[in-house]
Protein backbone atom coordinates (compact mmCIF):
# COMPACT_ATOMS: atom_id res chain seq x y z
CA UNK A 1 0.00 0.00 0.00
CA UNK A 2 1.32 3.40 -1.01
CA UNK A 3 0.99 6.09 1.68
CA UNK A 4 2.60 9.04 -0.11
CA UNK A 5 2.03 9.02 -3.89
CA UNK A 6 3.75 12.40 -4.46
CA UNK A 7 6.94 11.21 -2.75
CA UNK A 8 6.73 8.05 -4.89
CA UNK A 9 6.51 10.20 -8.04
CA UNK A 10 9.51 12.32 -7.02
CA UNK A 11 11.52 9.19 -6.14
CA UNK A 12 10.72 7.61 -9.52
CA UNK A 13 11.92 10.77 -11.30
CA UNK A 14 15.09 10.90 -9.15
CA UNK A 15 15.89 7.21 -9.74
CA UNK A 16 15.23 7.48 -13.50
CA UNK A 17 17.61 10.44 -13.72
CA UNK A 18 20.30 8.55 -11.80
CA UNK A 19 19.91 5.59 -14.18
CA UNK A 20 19.95 7.99 -17.18
CA UNK A 21 16.57 6.80 -18.44
CA UNK A 22 14.79 8.89 -21.07
CA UNK A 23 11.27 8.32 -19.76
CA UNK A 24 9.53 7.44 -16.51
CA UNK A 25 5.95 6.29 -15.95
CA UNK A 26 3.99 7.16 -12.82
CA UNK A 27 0.42 6.22 -11.91
CA UNK A 28 -2.00 9.01 -12.81
CA UNK A 29 -3.78 11.32 -10.40
CA UNK A 30 -4.90 14.92 -10.75
CA UNK A 31 -2.28 16.32 -8.39
CA UNK A 32 0.58 14.36 -10.00
CA UNK A 33 -0.58 15.50 -13.45
CA UNK A 34 -0.55 19.10 -12.20
CA UNK A 35 2.96 18.71 -10.73
CA UNK A 36 4.22 17.15 -13.98
CA UNK A 37 2.65 20.04 -15.93
CA UNK A 38 4.50 22.56 -13.77
CA UNK A 39 7.77 20.66 -14.32
CA UNK A 40 7.21 20.88 -18.08
CA UNK A 41 6.20 24.54 -17.93
CA UNK A 42 9.34 25.43 -15.94
CA UNK A 43 11.60 23.45 -18.30
CA UNK A 44 12.68 20.64 -15.98
CA UNK A 45 11.25 17.87 -18.21
CA UNK A 46 10.88 17.58 -21.99
CA UNK A 47 7.31 16.32 -22.27
CA UNK A 48 4.40 15.01 -20.24
CA UNK A 49 1.84 12.65 -21.79
CA UNK A 50 -1.13 10.95 -20.17
CA UNK A 51 -1.92 7.49 -21.49
CA UNK A 52 -4.61 5.53 -19.73
CA UNK A 53 -3.85 5.26 -16.04
CA UNK A 54 -0.25 6.46 -16.32
CA UNK A 55 1.64 9.69 -16.85
CA UNK A 56 4.67 9.33 -19.13
CA UNK A 57 7.32 11.93 -18.28
CA UNK A 58 10.13 12.41 -20.80
CA UNK A 59 13.20 13.49 -18.86
CA UNK A 60 15.45 16.34 -19.93
CA UNK A 61 19.24 16.20 -20.05
CA UNK A 62 21.63 19.09 -20.71
CA UNK A 63 25.06 17.97 -21.99
CA UNK A 64 24.44 14.51 -20.57
CA UNK A 65 23.53 15.81 -17.10
CA UNK A 66 19.99 15.77 -15.68
CA UNK A 67 18.09 19.08 -15.78
CA UNK A 68 16.82 18.30 -12.27
CA UNK A 69 19.70 18.20 -9.81
CA UNK A 70 17.56 17.86 -6.71
CA UNK A 71 14.03 17.05 -5.52
CA UNK A 72 12.81 17.34 -1.95
CA UNK A 73 9.38 16.51 -0.51
CA UNK A 74 8.52 19.14 2.10
CA UNK A 75 5.04 18.14 3.27
CA UNK A 76 4.14 14.55 4.05
CA UNK A 77 0.99 12.75 5.20
CA UNK A 78 2.31 12.70 8.78
CA UNK A 79 3.59 16.28 8.80
CA UNK A 80 1.81 18.86 6.67
CA UNK A 81 3.69 22.10 5.98
CA UNK A 82 1.57 25.16 5.26
CA UNK A 83 2.83 28.60 4.25
CA UNK A 84 1.06 31.86 3.62
CA UNK A 85 1.92 34.08 0.67
CA UNK A 86 4.57 36.00 2.64
CA UNK A 87 6.35 32.78 3.72
CA UNK A 88 6.78 31.12 0.30
CA UNK A 89 10.44 30.01 0.29
CA UNK A 90 13.06 30.90 -2.27
CA UNK A 91 14.62 27.62 -3.42
CA UNK A 92 18.40 27.67 -3.97
CA UNK A 93 18.37 31.50 -4.00
CA UNK A 94 15.87 31.61 -6.86
CA UNK A 95 17.48 28.89 -9.01
CA UNK A 96 14.80 26.34 -8.14
CA UNK A 97 11.05 26.25 -7.67
CA UNK A 98 8.66 25.20 -4.96
CA UNK A 99 5.26 23.69 -5.71
CA UNK A 100 2.23 24.49 -3.56
CA UNK A 101 -1.29 23.14 -3.36
CA UNK A 102 -3.45 26.24 -2.98
CA UNK A 103 -7.11 27.17 -3.14
CA UNK A 104 -6.38 28.27 -6.74
CA UNK A 105 -4.99 24.84 -7.66
CA UNK A 106 -1.46 23.44 -7.76
CA UNK A 107 0.91 26.36 -8.43
CA UNK A 108 4.62 27.07 -8.46
CA UNK A 109 5.97 29.53 -5.89
CA UNK A 110 6.24 32.57 -8.17
CA UNK A 111 2.67 32.22 -9.44
CA UNK A 112 1.35 31.74 -5.91
CA UNK A 113 3.28 34.83 -4.81
CA UNK A 114 1.82 36.86 -7.71
CA UNK A 115 -1.71 35.72 -6.84
CA UNK A 116 -1.00 36.32 -3.12
CA UNK A 117 -2.19 32.85 -2.07
CA UNK A 118 -0.59 30.37 0.28
CA UNK A 119 -1.19 26.69 0.86
CA UNK A 120 0.47 23.37 1.44
CA UNK A 121 4.14 23.32 0.45
CA UNK A 122 4.40 20.07 -1.52
CA UNK A 123 7.99 19.97 -2.76
CA UNK A 124 11.08 21.86 -3.87
CA UNK A 125 12.87 21.24 -7.16
CA UNK A 126 16.21 22.62 -8.31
Amino acid sequence: MLTDPIADMLTRIRNAHLALHTEVNVPRSKIKAAIAGILKQEGYVEDVAEDGGNIAITLKYIDGRPAISGLKRKSSPGRRVYVNSREIPSVQNGLGICILSTSSGVLDGRTALDKKVGGELLCEIW
